[in-house]
């Protein structure tokens, strides 16, 4: 291929949204086209310059009627992106490199070797309402998640913290039980936006938060509406001049309402007739492989999950590899039940591999004292697309172990409310973590409000607080590998794959680079796009 149609073919790619503007960059600069006129090309493919207007609307893969203001309770990426993203502020954010950057606070810095943590916030940043945004705010909705009687799935990420207190106006000390520098990812949490203290306590019923949009209509599972912020402290952002998020978790629903032209984005594409909306002139497709991953949690306290061989009898009873062929289509990566993305520092991917064996499926049916094994598998494509079709797959797979795996096709709505952390084994999905302690500290510390097996090892927990103080990288990789090898032999998690995060938009729609740590744009897809 020429040098000409190399390039021809990269403009094509970033044209459709199938790269960001730093790979174009480098692409060009690898055929040696000059900076400048490589940033000439992406602008003008990438129709220039962020610029104001329009009224945007998102077809989002989750909302359910149960549905809350209090972030405390947020479940999915209906709340995490149309009030958490669109309307809210926390702390920090995690920018499209990974880096860790501030979002309300202006800056922040460590003191005592991590064991203190100082925030700083804008002056002249102010909630929904007009009210300043003060220090006293920021300790109350950090203390909203925090205490005995709180309920809040982000109470264990918080458990550090020992003391939290105002310095002034505008300054905020953290004050943890222990050194820990990765504190600055646990404040990007989308659980912890900052919402304004009425009597010493977060008002987040009224919904008066100080992102980039003002909430204006909210039905819990059905739509959500937000309008500019025109004294949002961030300058010059956002773009449009309103929002609409519509939960539409029928799949063919949301791809129809995004060729219809009825939303301009949809999450969680069909990847089972994904050609079809590539072929499509005014759809581009966005992928991007970030820390996600699909799971299969198994209560652990439950007969028959409470036997560990039993356990790694149904882990080497599944073809992985054929669920991503055949569920995702390759856009995807088999999992070895180890929540950690190989992206992470300090990962490791353990042994042995937990590769399809009905031989080894036997094996360990038979250590638990068993020559066959009947098993109820909970799935609902509001879990992730395809949770359906992969635990039937599953089922023909374990069947050759003498596994029988009962699929029980569970409604959509409510499913997070009435299957997840109730049935004995069921489909679930995390967005996944930057970091070890945090996914950890989330999913797999005893107590933690979303460990969805319940687990409880004694020995990873002291490692979790170990590792967490630890500032020598030799000696935390030591602590980390050896808890990513307990999850994998001991824990309740079949870690079915790594999923790509794949959306399909409007052409109409632009954007710079493409953040992977959550879904949508790092949930900011409002904050960050625009219309070309």
């Amino acid at each position: 291929m020429t040098d000409e149609r190399q390039l021809d073919y990269w403009k094509n790619q970033f044209a459709r949204k199938r790269i960001g503007r730093r790979e174009f960059m480098g692409r060009a600069a690898a055929l040696g086209i000059g900076t400048a006129l490589a940033t000439t090309l992406a602008s003008k493919i990438a129709g220039a310059e962020p610029k104001r207007g329009g009224s945007a609307r998102f077809g989002m893969a989750h909302g359910s009627t149960t549905d809350s203001l209090d972030p405390a309770t947020w479940p999915d990426t209906f709340m995490q992106v149309a009030v958490g993203g669109a309307c809210s502020n926390q702390l920090t954010e995690i920018n499209a490199k990974g880096d860790i950057v501030g979002d309300l606070a202006e800056s922040f810095e460590p003191g005592d070797d991590t064991k203190t943590w100082v925030f700083r916030l804008p002056k002249g940043a102010t909630f929904h309402n007009g009210k300043d945004v003060t220090a006293d705010d920021v300790v109350a909705s950090i203390r909203h998640h925090m205490g005995e009687e709180s309920e809040s799935a982000a109470k264990s990420l918080l458990s550090s913290i020992t003391d939290i207190k105002a310095d002034g106006p505008t300054t905020v000390i953290f004050t943890l039980d222990g050194a820990s520098a990765d504190f600055p990812y646990v404040t990007s949490d989308y659980h912890l936006p900052i919402m304004p203290a009425v009597d010493g306590k977060a008002d987040w019923q009224s919904g008066v938060r100080t992102g980039p949009y003002v909430l204006d209509k909210f039905e819990p599972g059905v739509r959500s509406t937000g309008k500019r912020n025109e004294n949002y402290h961030k300058s010059g952002q956002p773009y449009f001049d309103d929002v609409e998020f519509l939960a539409l978790t029928d799949l063919t629903a949301r791809t129809n309402a995004l060729t219809t032209g009825e939303v301009h984005w949809m999450g969680r594409c069909d990847l089972k007739t994904l050609n079809l909306l590539e072929r499509n002139p005014d759809i581009a497709i966005t992928e991007v492989t970030g820390y996600g991953h699909y799971v299969l949690p198994m209560n652990v306290t439950m007969a028959p999950f409470d036997n560990v061989d039993v356990r790694k009898a149904l882990k080497f009873a599944i073809n992985r590899q054929e669920i991503v062929d055949k569920i995702f289509l390759g856009h995807a990566t088999a999992g070895n039940d180890n929540p950690i993305a190989p992206t992470i520092k300090y990962a490791i991917n353990p042994e042995p591999i937990y590769s399809y064996d009905p031989d080894k499926a036997k094996f360990h049916l038979k250590q638990a004292g068993l020559s066959s094994l009947k098993v109820d598998l909970s799935a609902a494509d509001a879990a992730f697309a395809g949770a359906v079709d992969a635990a039937v797959l599953i089922k023909e797979h374990a069947a050759k172990a003498g596994i029988d795996v009962n699929v029980v096709r569970e409604p959509n709505d409510g499913y997070w409310d009435n299957v997840w952390l109730k049935k004995g084994w069921c489909a679930s999905y995390w967005s996944g973590r930057p970091t070890q302690d945090w996914m950890f500290s989330t999913a797999y510390a005893k107590g933690a409000a979303w460990n969805e097996t319940f687990w409880d090892n004694e020995r990873f927990n002291e490692l979790l607080l170990s590792a967490r103080g630890e500032t020598d990288s030799a000696t935390r990789q030591t602590l980390y590998s050896e808890m990513q090898q307990l999850v994998h032999d001991e824990g309740g998690t079949v870690v079915l794959v790594f999923n790509n995060f794949v959306d399909g938009a409007s052409k109409s729609l632009a954007h710079g680079d493409v953040a992977s740590n959550w879904e949508a744009d790092g949930l900011k897809i409002a904050e960050r796009w625009w219309f070309a």
